[in-house]
């Protein structure tokens, strides 16, 4: 547990005690979904390609001059209080070397680490105004988890690739090129919110907190007008409702997003820290880094092979049980499509008609409403 001592060149660590987790390995907190997302990016065509150029041309000390120059660095002289977070979850984690952080000026709540030869943390005024100190706790933890986890690179070239989309847009082919691998590089880091989500806990150690921060994300700071049993009851709604049009517009919703739906982290976030998983971790049982030499690509993957499995499964997601019903072998999915669709629930099937009697398909097509307008 944290107690006050300097350990690994960390000083003033807060004498609030909570557990430590010497040794750490990420794949402690990491969500299997974050794993095998990152192998399907890395396997992305041209993706290597990309990364190993990007990883020599990126501006890394323009990138650190610009935040030292334009950004307020924590220390114990300015922001201590932020100073003190970021040396108590570096030393929770078992995290030696403590990266630098920065306050930047910017009224949207919002927190990053970036970096390719090291991490820096980002933190906005939004944010640092708007949450009080244990969620900020969390947020400060969720960032050290990043950094830990190695996601900085990923962040970085995601950044990069997405403002060049935009320059160069007008070049078709270019621009295809470059959203595939963003599209890829924007999945994978959706999954690695949950992982540093996670990581935010286990520095945290206060589960109302994070919940707090997440709908303070979503909500503002009106806490007195929310509450974490509704909240996460909308996760549920959203889970749950609509029909196949409403699963397919979840999907186009979320993929220009860089980071999950509020409500998704926290129902993601509660459930696993009601797991035997998180107990075993509070209790000490976790992976080491010094095991991550031995451990086996394949027993990965069938980790997340098995979570996703799972989750569809379970999923309540009209889209979800139809591909549950796929693999089942239905007979009938012609029919549950359509009904999925919506307009079909309740009518009868009505027998075809010949071409003598009733209209050709083309001119059906045409006359049927057409979603979207």
């Amino acid at each position: 547990m944290s107690d006050g001592h300097e350990h690994n060149g960390h000083e003033h660590v807060p004498s609030r005690q909570r557990r430590r987790f010497p040794g750490i390995s990420s794949r402690t907190y990491e969500h299997p979904a974050d794993r095998s997302a990152l192998v399907a990016l890395r396997k992305l065509s041209g993706f290597d390609t990309v990364f190993k150029a990007l990883s020599g041309l990126l501006p890394e000390r323009s990138l650190r001059l610009l935040f030292l120059s334009d950004s307020v660095r924590v220390s114990d002289q300015q922001f201590a209080h932020l100073n003190v977070m970021l040396r108590d979850a570096c030393y929770i984690l078992d995290l030696e070397k403590v990266p630098p952080m920065y306050v930047n000026q910017d009224p949207q709540p919002n927190a990053m680490c970036i970096g390719l030869d090291e991490p820096i943390i980002v933190v906005t005024t939004g944010l640092v105004e708007l949450l009080d100190e244990e969620e900020m706790r969390a947020v400060v933890g969720h960032e050290v988890g990043h950094a830990l986890s190695g996601h900085s690179v990923y962040r970085t070239i995601l950044l990069f690739l997405t403002s060049l989309a935009v320059r160069v847009a007008w070049i078709p082919l270019g621009n295809l090129a470059i959203m595939a691998i963003v599209t890829g590089l924007r999945e994978w880091f959706r999954k690695s919110e949950l992982s540093a989500d996670r990581a935010g806990l286990l520095v945290g150690q206060d589960l109302q907190a994070s919940m707090r921060g997440l709908m303070k994300i979503a909500g503002g700071n009106h806490l007195h007008e929310m509450n974490v049993d509704a909240f996460l009851a909308q996760a549920e709604e959203y889970e749950a409702g609509g029909d196949l049009r409403d699963s397919v517009l979840k999907i186009l919703n979320v993929l220009p997003r860089s980071h999950p739906f509020t409500t998704v982290r926290a129902a993601e976030l509660k459930k696993w820290a009601e797991s035997r998983d998180y107990q075993r971790i509070m209790d000490g049982h976790y992976p080491r880094r010094d095991e991550d030499k031995d451990t086996s690509v394949r027993d990965s993957w069938r980790e997340s092979a098995n979570h996703y499995s799972t989750h569809v499964k379970s999923s309540k997601d009209p889209l979800m049980k139809l591909v549950t019903d796929l693999a089942g072998g239905a007979g009938d999915l012609g029919d549950r499509v359509r009904r999925g669709f919506g307009g079909f629930t309740n009518a009868s099937p009505k027998p075809p008609q010949g071409p003598e009697t009733g209209p050709s398909d083309s001119a059906g097509d045409d006359q049927s409403p057409r979603d979207g307008s």
